[in-house]
């Protein structure tokens, strides 16, 4: 027989922990496991392992409302992320709840019994789960391989290439040259952590990407830390983050040359006298329209001052022997590169579902709050912000799906599924965001709806008023007791 839990979670990570700790902290008589598909607790964080990986968002807004971030760095390293992931895990009990090795491969509902069956691999056998509630914090990307375009003559060359996602144990690049292709978050963090002991960094970038020198440390929460203590310190430091990122996200939106001067005055004041920032830190689309890069302390900006890494904007022609030829008939030597390309899309980590017996089509979906879908009952989802902390969404998400298994609960519902009985509604895509890795893949993911409460919006303001405090019962989600 197989075995059978209240809740299934699926994922370990950042997202999966969470969910696990507020579950377990309010409703700790429903029965849970977490099925992880690797081998280790912390999802990304474990997974990169590539020089200098960190968090894109400070930590006050990337840590759990319900576990402050004690270190003074705002902007985190890699390694610091994943104990603080795998602590609250180990404090709360919650890794012991965590199959890993179990990847989720397919979820069937049946209303009959009201229960998902939930069948998935562990060392190449089969292995499956009833749950009355499934609860997917899969991410967003494939956790196998990133996205690697096909480069004309990558065979010739004679260094190694390295994709950052699959970074190779012990790579030796001290005194090297290194060409990093992309200039996203990736890009903008190996170059400044590799500059240090390679011989020379070089970024090369189809076209400039939008990047913001930000403190390290955030000075307020030290003032506050000896006058109202870590949780204190932490909750005002966490709202003034959530205020400013809101502000700076909606100036971009209805001011958008206001906000592309001020970036642009940021990296004057950061490059040496007479750079072409128009050329290399100047982009075609507008502020928000793809994530924006953080570059903490200027880290980025010092090693071009300092001469240990350099921006080229171009565009590859094809590999050589010894590094790049680029359309503009100029060549890059390089004893590695580095093709921080982008992530692949995964949605709700690749697994398939059906209800009654028929399959699920994630792109007929519409998203429901952000956090379920348009007729799949019993079902939650984590997807975080593109415009602000993951994390910000994902507490939101499970506060409101204890909120739902409780109201359940205490009314003897069985099963609640979401229902769009509004002809208004039409559908957008999940993701407004001009980023190559989203526009390759967004149309294999749920759909926005053009109304409440299908639209999905990246404002945690409003999504605290929708989830936290919002009422369960709206019509759209309907309730059922099995007979």
């Amino acid at each position: 027989m197989s075995e059978q839990v209240d809740v299934l979670i699926v994922g370990a990570g950042l997202s999966g922990i969470g969910a696990a700790r507020h579950l377990q902290s309010a409703l700790p008589a429903r029965s849970y496991l977490i099925w992880e598909a690797r081998d280790a607790i912390g999802g990304t964080w474990d997974l990169f392992r590539y020089p200098g990986v960190r968090s894109d968002s400070d930590m006050h807004t990337l840590g759990y409302r319900f576990r402050p971030w004690a270190s003074a760095e705002a902007i985190a390293g890699g390694p610091a992320i994943l104990r603080y992931v795998q602590d609250t895990a180990a404090e709360a009990g919650v890794n012991r709840r965590v199959r890993f090795g179990h990847r989720a491969v397919s979820a069937t509902w049946s209303s009959a019994q009201a229960r998902w069956t939930v069948t998935g691999d562990h060392a190449g056998q089969p292995v499956s789960l009833t749950c009355r509630f499934l609860y997917l914090c899969t991410g967003y990307y494939r956790y196998d391989a990133g996205h690697e375009p096909s480069f004309p003559g990558s065979q010739a060359f004679s260094g190694v290439i390295v994709h950052p996602q699959l970074w190779p144990a012990g790579l030796e690049y001290t005194g090297k040259r290194v060409v990093v292709i992309g200039s996203g978050a990736t890009a903008v963090t190996l170059v400044p952590a590799m500059a240090g002991q390679a011989a020379h960094v070089t970024m090369l970038q189809r076209s400039p990407s939008y990047i913001a020198a930000l403190p390290a440390t955030d000075k307020m929460t030290g003032r506050l830390r000896p006058v109202i203590g870590d949780r204190g310190a932490y909750a005002v430091t966490r709202w003034k983050n959530i205020a400013l990122q809101s502000l700076f996200y909606r100036l971009s939106r209805r001011r958008p040359q206001l906000m592309r001067g001020l970036l642009r005055r940021g990296a004057i004041a950061q490059l040496p006298p007479g750079y072409d920032v128009d050329a290399h830190f100047q982009p075609r689309y507008q502020p928000w329209d793809q994530r924006l890069c953080l570059a903490p302390d200027g880290d980025l900006f010092r090693a071009i001052r300092r001469g240990q890494a350099s921006v080229v904007t171009d565009r590859i022609a094809s590999f050589t022997s010894t590094g790049l030829l680029l359309e503009s008939g100029a060549s890059l030597e390089a004893d590695i590169i580095i093709t921080a390309t982008g992530l692949r899309l995964l949605a709700l980590g690749g697994i398939t579902l059906s209800v009654d017996g028929a399959e699920v089509k994630l792109p007929e979906t519409l998203a429901y709050k952000g956090a379920m879908l348009s007729g799949v009952p019993n079902c939650a989802f984590t997807f975080g912000y593109t415009n602000a902390s993951w994390t910000l969404k994902a507490d939101l998400v499970a506060e409101y799906v204890m909120r739902l298994l409780r109201y359940m609960a205490t009314r003897g519902y069985d099963s609640c599924v979401p229902v769009n009985s509004d002809p208004r509604v039409t559908e957008q895509p999940l993701l407004d965001f001009s980023s190559g890795y989203v526009q390759r893949s967004v149309h294999e993911f749920p759909k926005s709806g053009s109304r409440a409460p299908w639209r999905v919006v990246m404002s945690y303001p409003r999504d605290l008023l929708k989830l936290r405090y919002g009422r369960i019962s709206d019509g759209a989600l309907r309730f059922a007791r099995r007979p």
